[in-house]
């Protein structure tokens, strides 16, 4: 029976064939406000045949449910709803859970916070650490698990629910610095200064392998969207990209001429972007690990690179304090973010495409039109650099985290 995750133009198809979890992604990047969706779920039908007759009006129902979302006006304006005098050290990093109903924070005190976001109550604090908890993340679209990645060299698996530590995960000689589960929830990654990164299984609490490949630590990692290959970024200046099922290197990305800071895939699986501190992104075919194309013009390091929810506008921040934003299809620049006094460390897309929020060392945050650069709002009031922000999926409510030790809530 296929279970369906729907994305802003994307619905995944999550099957059991053989006793294996299996998915399948089908884009919907023609979606408009006047498609005729029952003319598209028929196309669709004979293209995918999961889509069984019984399944029909399930997926009618999602495609209605995101024209709507399509048609909303976002002319919305946020307000600081709670400042959270959350850690007793500084901020690392924050997540949201699937919903937006829960996020977390990481910090220097080697604690993680469990918070609700309705009342910004404290839900539980994660404690186990002996060093800064780093890296964090939900196990969404489930959202019942954390992992925590933590300068101990460690990684812990906790219930959201009871605040219980499942697993310790030891075998790193170095922090560890980035960590992502698999979109099945089957597996953790972590990626360490050790230059290694590890996969984990989540129910039995073992290593399943370690990718070796790298000559030099490594900052960034990531999964596609079907679970089935995974991106290592490292200081030696390349990117790798690994079978998930074998942990075999598939390709090594070169061509990058320092280190990098940021990789991800997009969408559907068939690009990969790259940031580095050669002031460049880079994009590259997920498939054969070619360079498609170097997209440059910023003064400075490239410091976060992302792709929209449908892959197809790049946004990279850098250490000049702007942004670049560009077309995934012609490669082209199409629109500027400028007007921070630092540099911006974090950059997202709303789950629409049409905003992008930025963290930036000069203490704010600010909310920009996509496709114009035009900054729409500046979410002041933090006292010490911010580096970390998200969007919640219905991107009505954001969090940034400072080097404050506070956390702001914006509705």
């Amino acid at each position: 029976r296929p279970f369906y995750h729907y994305f802003f133009k994307g619905i995944i198809l999550e099957y059991v064939q053989s006793d294996e979890l299996k998915i399948r992604s089908i884009d919907l990047l023609n979606l408009r406000p006047d498609t005729d969706v029952v003319a598209l779920v028929e196309e669709i039908q004979k293209r995918e045949p999961l889509i069984t007759s019984s399944y029909k009006e399930h997926v009618l129902y999602l495609l209605k449910r995101l024209q709507e979302k399509l048609e909303e006006k976002d002319d919305r304006k946020f307000n600081l709803f709670k400042v959270l005098r959350a850690h007793i050290l500084p901020l690392t990093n924050v997540a949201f859970n699937k919903s937006g109903s829960r996020f977390i924070t990481g910090s220097y005190d080697r604690t993680c916070k469990i918070w609700d976001t309705a009342s910004g109550e404290e839900l539980r604090t994660l404690e186990g650490h002996r060093n800064v908890v780093y890296a964090i993340a939900f196990n969404n679209p489930y959202g019942d698990k954390i992992a925590t990645g933590s300068f101990d060299k460690t990684c812990r698996l906790w219930s959201t629910e009871t605040g219980k530590c499942y697993h310790t995960f030891s075998g790193h000689s170095a922090e560890i610095v980035c960590l992502a589960f698999n979109p099945q929830s089957t597996l953790v990654a972590t990626g360490s200064m050790d230059s290694t990164a590890k996969l984990w299984d989540i129910e039995k609490g073992e290593e399943i392998v370690t990718l070796s490949g790298h000559s030099a630590e490594i900052i960034a990692l990531s999964f596609n969207t079907t679970g089935d290959r995974i991106i290592t970024g490292s200081f030696d200046h390349t990117v790798i990209l690994w079978d998930v099922g074998t942990g075999r290197l598939l390709h090594t990305l070169l061509g990058h001429r320092a280190e990098i800071s940021s990789a991800q895939f997009n969408w559907d699986c068939s690009l990969i972007v790259t940031g580095s501190m050669d002031k460049t992104c880079r994009l590259w075919n997920a498939m054969t690990g070619t360079h498609i194309a170097t997209l440059a013009g910023n003064s400075d390091e490239i410091l976060d690179v992302c792709f929209d929810y449908v892959g197809q506008r790049i946004a990279a921040a850098s250490a000049d304090g702007s942004v670049r934003v560009y077309s995934a299809e012609t490669k082209k620049c199409i629109a500027k973010l400028e007007g921070h006094e630092g540099e911006i460390s974090k950059v997202c897309f709303n789950p629409k495409g049409n905003r992008i929020l930025t963290a930036s060392s000069d203490k704010t945050a600010r909310l920009w039109d996509a496709a114009t650069g035009c900054c729409l709002q500046i979410l002041d009031g933090h006292t010490d650099e911010i580096f970390s922000c998200a969007f919640n999926y219905k991107g009505d409510t954001i969090i940034t985290g400072s080097k404050d030790n506070t956390c702001r809530i914006w509705h």
